[in-house]
């Protein structure tokens, strides 16, 4: 760039350069711009590592070495004379004979077999030897691997000027290309440099011009390929970000201290972290430094204090310094806000305090007053209801009036709470005042009516016939047969045998009278009182006995004169039977699990409920016309029904439970 200023003598100087070149074919140009970015990859590091260590120097802080990838391995393998590529390059043009690119890379792989940073496909393994061709070699770069196709190496490393062309560019009327030119000699007969060569030494004069001078890097990102705004190639980022080194000078610089401040600056923003520094510090900027990191508990190895710098190692370190600074400035901005909020509180409280002690003294006063007058009312009607409790029971009168009501009023109130929930609570009805002894005689017949009511509403019809039956059972045996308690709670059944487990003979034989009830009993014979099981049917008409396809016995209402059963709670029926025939068998003797059941049923269909006797001790029958037997009842630890010793069938029955 121009300099107008002819008393200075300075330049500055744009070097542009891309980067590294990687194609699915590299040659000899590949070779070169990438051996170029190589040096100036080492030239960055240099610069950087030296910029970094004459501050060090200048501050007095001592310089630790930092650890990095020194590509100068890289570098040597390349240029080094006699043994880098170049030079084997030269080598295999200039020699006589019949020269190849082939020759060159076979004295590649003589010179450089043992190298870690090249390999070729006779020098790789078996994995590797898959990547590469023949006729190719790799370098490991800095920045990663880049394969290259020695074909045309040779050709292209001695594209010469003819003499001719170099006089007539010497020549030109273009200043720039006779400078170029100029340097030449047209009478030399030295034979001329390879391209590479060439390249190398301009690569050596532009490394030398950019150590004299004062290096600034501007690293350029390309975000897209499609030169588009608002794209970000993130896997394109990466990869420029690792051909351009920036990682490297990442680590150089944090390796070594991340931030570096002057005192005066680093004192101005975070004294009011300290109160030794808050809000003014007296002394020298250092020492006032020195005071604040104590503070703030930074550890030795965490900080160096320079000539005029702070230097803080790791940058955890600041950002936990900036944090408590941001946190800070909250906290003195809250400070101040409450200072003036409380001067201003202060002044309005006083205010406020004036009027409220005016507000309440006004508001006590009525207050005041207003509970007089309530006490005032209070003691005359506690004085009233104290007069009426006294005469409450005189008739009613001025002075006992409103006490009577309330008593009213409180035990309505109590009995609407405790009513009778069922028509069997007989027990929770509220004992009445005397005033209302009357009153709840008809509020408790009211109640309980209307759950009667209620009650019988809800009723089906089903349930309305179990009743009626129960009703008549209860008529016959309530307080006279000890087992009758415990059946109230069992309903009736329709039947106790269903019509397919009667025998279709039975069936077809009694088919003009219909069938109302069936259950299965234990009938006892007249003579040896031997049990038989049987099945009873109940008809219109008469009571059949069955056994299996079999009328063993049939009983018609009008021929049955009478049913006895004893008073403890045993099973046993007699059924007593007119004799009208010769042929007629004598009394029925059966035992029925559902004994209740069974004579309530034929009662009901055969009209008989005065015919039904309850007795105590024993019942006789008649066997036949002429003779008779009898049964004796007991009680004992456990039923039993035997024949005994003086003929009579005997049944024990179990003692009845008491409530």
């Amino acid at each position: 760039m121009e300099n107008k200023d002819p008393s200075r003598k300075t330049v500055i100087g744009l070097l542009d350069i891309y980067g590294f070149e990687v194609f699915y074919v590299n040659s000899f140009e590949q070779f070169c711009i990438n051996y170029c970015n190589e040096k100036l990859q080492q030239l960055f590091i240099e610069l950087t590592l030296k910029s970094e260590q004459e501050e060090y120097e200048a501050e007095g802080i001592e310089w630790e070495p930092v650890q990095f990838f020194n590509n100068k391995i890289i570098c040597d393998l390349i240029e080094e004379k006699h043994r880098g590529i170049i030079s084997l390059l030269d080598e295999e043009c200039l020699r006589p004979g019949d020269a190849t690119d082939l020759t060159f890379l076979e004295r590649l792989e003589e010179k450089m077999g043992n190298h870690p940073h090249f390999v070729t496909h006779k020098l790789a393994d078996k994995m590797t030897r898959k990547t590469l061709e023949r006729g190719d070699f790799r370098l490991l770069h800095y920045a990663g691997e880049v394969t290259y196709c020695v074909v045309g190496f040779l050709d292209k490393n001695n594209d010469l000027l003819y003499r001719n062309i170099k006089d007539l560019m010497c020549q030109s009327k273009n200043d720039i290309v006779k400078e170029c030119f100029s340097s030449m000699d047209p009478d030399s007969r030295r034979r001329p440099e390879t391209v590479v060569t060439q390249f190398k030494s301009s690569l050596q004069k532009l490394t030398e011009i950019l150590m004299a001078k004062e290096a600034w890097y501007i690293r350029c990102l390309k975000s897209n390929e499609s030169k588009q705004s608002g794209q970000f190639d993130e896997a394109l980022i990466r990869h420029q970000v690792k051909y351009l080194g920036l990682m490297e000078h990442l680590r150089v610089r944090r390796a070594g201290f991340a931030y570096r401040r002057k005192y005066d600056v680093f004192l101005k923003r975070y004294k009011p972290l300290c109160p030794a520094t808050w809000p003014h510090w007296r002394g020298v900027a250092a020492d006032g430094v020195e005071v604040l990191v104590q503070h703030l508990g930074y550890l030795p190895d965490e900080y160096k204090m320079g000539r005029t710098k702070i230097f803080i190692r790791h940058p955890r370190t600041l950002f936990a310094t900036e944090d408590a600074y941001e946190k800070c400035k909250h906290e003195l901005a809250t400070r101040i806000q409450a200072k003036y909020k409380g001067y201003r509180a202060k002044g309005e409280y006083r205010k406020q305090k004036e009027a409220a002690t005016k507000i309440e003294s006004c508001w006590r006063g009525t207050q005041a007053r207003k509970e007089k007058e309530k006490r005032a009312w209070a003691v005359k009607v506690i004085k009233k209801f104290i007069k009426g409790y006294m005469t409450r029971g005189q008739a009613k009168n001025t002075d006992n009036s409103e006490y009577l009501a309330f008593v009213r009023q409180n035990y309505l109130n109590r009995l609407k709470d405790n009513l009778p929930k069922t028509v069997l609570d007989k027990t929770t009805w509220l004992t009445p005042p005397a005033v209302l002894t009357e009153t709840s005689e008809m509020l408790r017949k009211l109640h309980y009516r209307l759950m009667v009511r209620k009650y019988v509403r809800g009723i089906t019809p089903q349930k309305k016939a179990q009743f009626q039956m129960k009703l008549i059972t209860s008529s016959i045996f309530k307080g006279k047969k000890d087992s009758y308690p415990q059946s109230v709670a069992h309903p009736f059944a329709d039947s106790r045998i269903s019509e397919e487990d009667i025998n279709t003979r039975v069936i077809q034989m009694i088919r003009n009278e219909r069938i109302k009830y069936c259950v299965p009993v234990i009938k006892y014979d007249r003579n040896g009182f031997k049990p038989r099981q049987r099945q009873l049917i109940l008809t219109q008409t008469a009571v059949y006995v069955i056994e299996e396809a079999k009328i063993k016995q049939r009983v018609l209402y009008t021929s049955l004169k009478g049913i006895s059963v004893s008073n403890l709670t045993d099973s046993t029926i007699v059924f007593h039977i007119t004799r009208e025939e010769p042929k007629q068998k004598g009394d029925l003797v059966v035992q029925c699990d559902h004994l209740f059941e069974l004579l309530t049923k034929l009662c009901v269909i055969a009209n008989k409920q005065n015919a039904i006797k309850v007795v105590q001790g024993s019942i006789n029958f008649e066997i036949q016309a002429g003779k008779g037997g009898a049964v004796d009842f007991s009680t004992g630890p456990e039923p039993m029904v035997y024949k005994a010793k003086n003929g009579h069938l005997m049944v024990v029955a179990t003692r009845a439970r008491t409530r």
